[in-house]
This record gives C-alpha cells, structure tokens and sequence, in this order.
C-alpha cells in the first residue's frame, strides 16, 4: 500500500515539519485563545496547522484514492453527518494540536496527530512533537518508528510484560488523573506513575517508556487513532476498558469509550 512506500513517508514527515514550524512560531509569542462550545480551548495555531494538514490530504486523496473511497474527519472541521461518512472505507482522523491545553500551559506536552483508517481499524499513523522535533509513524506491514535529527529507530513495546506485575510502569494524564484512574491504579504493586499531556501517553508504551495506560475518562478519536497506530504496528493493543474489544473509528459517536492501552 502506499502508506508504506518511502517516498509517502518522507513527504508526510515533511508535512509534520511544516506543521511544527507554524504552531512554533505562535507558540513562542503572546497568543489569543478561545473557547469552544464544549469549553475546549482554540488558539489560531490549532486552526493553521489543521489547514495545512487537510489541504495536503486532499491532494494525497486525489492521488492515491478513487473517488468517494476516503473522508476526513478533524477535530477542527465541519465533519460530515455519519450516515455519508460510514459510507467510506478509508478515513482520516486529525488533531492538528492533540494537547491544546498543554500548549496554552507552555509546557511543550502537545503534539500533531494524523492516522488513516480501514474500516474502523488504523493502517497508518504519524505523530509529531513540535518542540522536540521528534516524529513517530506506524504502518501496517511496515511496523513503527521514530525519526529525530535524521536518525530512525525502529519502535517495539516491552513484549515481557506481565498485567498487575510489581512496578508497572504506568502513564497517565497531566490534566485528567481522575478517582477512576486512581482505583484502577490501586490495583497494581508499587506501580511507578509517569504523567504527561495528549497522545504522548501512546508513544510512551510504543517506545517502551512505559507498560499501560488506562484512560478511564472521555476522549475523541482524533486523539487517539494516529498514536493508536504507532502502538499497534510496535506491538501494542488499545482496547475498549469493557468489551477488551480494539478501539474502531469512523463510530457514529466520535467519542472513544474508556480504553486501555497495553504493550501486550
């Protein structure tokens, strides 16, 4: 498939850089934020990098996809109403600044999201982190990786792991660590708690920085399905904290059920 060819990957990097530039020169000035309908905050690079992104997946849909075949759905569009949108078999989940509040609190746990899915399951994923430079991407039949400073590394979980096993490395929200979270927490022995903002709680576990993720509070699915598929194709499951079923996309509802992520 074409998300496994070099020369997509590349200029979807290049498209990640591009990103990274623009929401880097807001994010070192003073910036106006906003407040949306659901209390969520907005700032103008949230809506500038989600216009670069959808201008160049249009441009990669005419390429690559027939016609009616793929439609993009963005935490910062006008989406289509579910009864055309389930109509297609490829989509595009995108959350130009996954992490907005991070980015208002300047403290650099934010990142770019991208993924592509196939019938509700992620194919291909890349993630940026702007004030790193550090990009990650997952594809399926290629595996997932991370490039920074010209170097890629290929990404595997802690496949040794063992659920409920003493000093589980275990990642969690900086602004959303509920009483939920915590008595799911409680279960583990001596678990070793790591915090930090928006979808880099996935890379964390695709990047064997950490072993489990419980998000027993409310998320989108622009928030999760790119990172989602870095953390499948290193080896890694997210599944509905309910059913144990994997998380799909493209739902009439785009909002994620509680989910578990896991290196096993």
């Amino acid at each position: 498939m074409f998300y496994q060819n070099d020369s997509f990957i590349t200029s979807f990097i290049q498209l990640m850089q591009r990103c990274n530039e623009a929401i880097l020169e807001i994010y070192y000035k003073d910036f106006k934020v906003v407040y949306k309908e659901d209390k969520s905050p907005l700032t103008m690079a949230d809506e500038i990098a989600n216009s670069i992104i959808c201008e160049k997946l249009e441009s990669i849909n005419k390429t690559y996809f027939k016609e009616n075949e793929v439609v993009i759905i963005s935490e910062e569009n006008k989406n289509k109403p579910y009864e055309e949108r389930c109509q297609y078999n490829y989509c595009w989940l995108v959350d130009p600044i996954d992490g907005t509040k991070e980015f208002v609190k300047k403290n650099g746990q934010f990142t770019v999201n991208i993924g592509l899915c196939y019938l509700g399951t992620p194919v291909f994923g890349m993630v940026s982190i702007p004030v790193t430079g550090e990009i990650y991407y997952g594809a399926k039949g290629l595996g997932s990786f991370k490039v920074h400073h010209e170097k890629k590394k290929q990404l595997h979980v802690n496949s040794k792991y063992t659920l409920f096993q003493k000093n589980s490395r275990i990642v969690a929200s900086s602004s959303h660590l509920n009483k939920e979270t915590q008595e799911y927490i409680e279960q583990f022995p001596d678990p070793i708690l790591l915090q930090t903002g928006s979808s880099l709680k996935l890379l964390y576990i695709a990047e064997n920085k950490a072993d489990i993720y419980p998000r027993i509070a409310p998320t989108s699915e622009w928030d999760t399905c790119a990172a989602h598929a870095i953390l499948l194709y290193a080896g890694g499951k997210v599944f509905n904290f309910s059913t144990k079923y994997p998380l799909q996309y493209n739902k009439e509802n785009l909002l994620n059920p509680f989910f578990i992520a896991s290196c096993i």
